[in-house]
Parts: structure tokens; C-alpha cells; sequence
């Protein structure tokens, strides 16, 4: 069964990093609040629900991957990971966000039911990533976040804003069979 994926080109690689540009896509979002397993848990019911048909037309949407999860900030500043370097925040809020499929707009795309799923559009972006497999914590993926962010100052590359931890899987998958990644925007 393939699920869509947002679309992007590989422009540098080196095992386990990439540097990806990405299309413009269409996030469905949600804020909550908790540690990293109880926010990505929370967000991922709450946008499901929207794609199931909790919206106005009751019209259900294509699954897409991964779930991402970002920390919130309170001053909104650049923080060491979407995860680091310490992934667990002291506000303990998140953006959990699903892409929506490409053949969505904005207009086009059901308005959600809860007020607290948004949706926004998001212009082409650079973005450095590393990919592990198995299961996640907030330590390994602070541990990822710090690996990214040294292989981006290899490269002499700015990150622009805060980590995301992207899972493309759905819970039963064997841990060896995962895919999970950190993303940080790059500046151009």
C-alpha cells in the first residue's frame, strides 16, 4: 500500500544525511501540550479525526507520511534540535502536523470541524535530514538532532529554525523496519 509522501529532490547525500528540497505542501496542524510521546499521541487522534471525516463536508482524506512533531519555544528562538539539544521543553508545547495530499489546496480541502487543527501552507523549502531506524525516545532524538546539526556545520550550511522529528510508520511496524528522521530547515 503506498502512502504519499511529500514530494522532494535529493540534492547531497551522504549515509544517513540528506539535503532535500521540497515542494510547497499543505500541513493540517494541531498545538498540544505534554512530553514527546503524549504530543505526538494527542496531535495525531485530534488530525486523524480530520482526515477521517471529522470536517464540514464529512469527506475523508488520504493518509499521507510521516506525522511530524515540532517543539514550541516560548520566545519562539532557535533551540538546539526539533528535538535538541535538550528535546523535552520547559513550555511542553508541540505542532504535530500532517501533510495533506497533493492534490489539495487550500480552497479545496475540507475545513476542519476543531478549531484546534489548522491548516497552512507552506512554501518550497530547504531542509538537512538524518534518518534512523527502531523505536524513538526524546534522548535519541536529541542525540539525532545534535549529529544533523554537526554534519550541517560541515557542510557551512545555516539551520533556520527548530528541529522536526518525522515517523513514518504506523506503531505495529517492527522496530527494524522504522523510518524515522529530524529535519532542520536550511537558510538559502
Amino acid at each position: 500500500m503506498a502512502i504519499e509522501e511529500p514530494k522532494y529532490t535529493v540534492l547531497e547525500k551522504t549515509e544517513p544525511f540528506e539535503l532535500r528540497l521540497y515542494a510547497p505542501m499543505i500541513l493540517a496542524e494541531v498545538k498540544v501540550d505534554g512530553d514527546l510521546d503524549e504530543a505526538s499521541n494527542q496531535g495525531f487522534r485530534l488530525i486523524a479525526a480530520y482526515i477521517f471525516g471529522q470536517n464540514q463536508v464529512s469527506q475523508k482524506i488520504s493518509m499521507t507520511t510521516p506525522v511530524a512533531i515540532e517543539e514550541q519555544s516560548i520566545k519562539s528562538a532557535k533551540i538546539a534540535m526539533t528535538a535538541p539539544v535538550n528535546i523535552e521543553s520547559s513550555a511542553g508545547q508541540w505542532t504535530v502536523s500532517f501533510v495533506m495530499p497533493s492534490e489539495y489546496t487550500l480552497e479545496s480541502l475540507p475545513k476542519p470541524l476543531n478549531s484546534k487543527v489548522q491548516l497552512r501552507q507552506i512554501p518550497a523549502v530547504k531542509r538537512a535530514v538524518v534518518q534512523f531506524s527502531g523505536f524513538y525516545n526524546s534522548q535519541k532524538v536529541a542525540d539525532k538532532t545534535l549529529e544533523l546539526e554537526e554534519w550541517i556545520k560541515t557542510r557551512n550550511l545555516q539551520a533556520n529554525g527548530v528541529p522536526k522529528f518525522a515517523r513514518y510508520n504506523p506503531p505495529w511496524t517492527l522496530p527494524f523496519m522504522r523510518r524515522n528522521e529530524v529535519m532542520l530547515d536550511i537558510a538559502n
